[in-house]
């Protein structure tokens, strides 16, 4: 039962990262990538569901196994991983956007770039921040 919980998980990454090699290598166009990123997308959290059903159900199933823990502190774990993947998330997108602006504005006066670190800066704060509710979250658990 060991090996199949490390073959799931691997043929589900096989099979997740062949389509992104497709799309990286060939020309598409911009509707198509679109309906095939939500695609690859939709497929990767369907396999990431599938595989926790599996595991959670060989876990279930072996013998002198023993869960150690609340729903409740399952669900702050989970919130705790939301907390920073979503911040994370939302400082990816800020410095995609502050990034190139700071560059640009850089580029055309040297006295700009003070003030362009600060705004990049301010997106990357976001991913901190998220990282230290989630740190707040899992002390409290314990």
């Amino acid at each position: 039962m060991n090996l199949m919980m490390f073959i799931l998980p691997a043929i589900a990454v096989v099979l997740l990262s062949l389509p992104l090699v497709k799309m990286f290598t060939s020309k598409v166009s911009k509707e198509s990538a679109k309906w095939r990123l939500f695609t690859h997308i939709g497929g990767f959290f369907g396999a990431v569901a599938l595989t926790l059903c599996l595991s959670m159900g060989s876990a279930f199933a072996a013998e002198g196994a023993s869960i150690v823990g609340t729903v409740a502190q399952g669900m702050g774990f989970i919130a705790a991983a939301l907390a920073t993947g979503c911040s994370a998330l939302g400082a990816g997108i800020a410095v995609a956007a502050a990034a190139p602006a700071a560059i640009g504005a850089f580029s055309e006066n040297d006295n700009n770039f003070g003030k362009a670190l600060i705004f990049v800066a301010l997106g990357e704060g976001v991913a901190i921040y998220g990282l230290l509710i989630s740190i707040l979250i899992i002390n409290n658990l314990a």
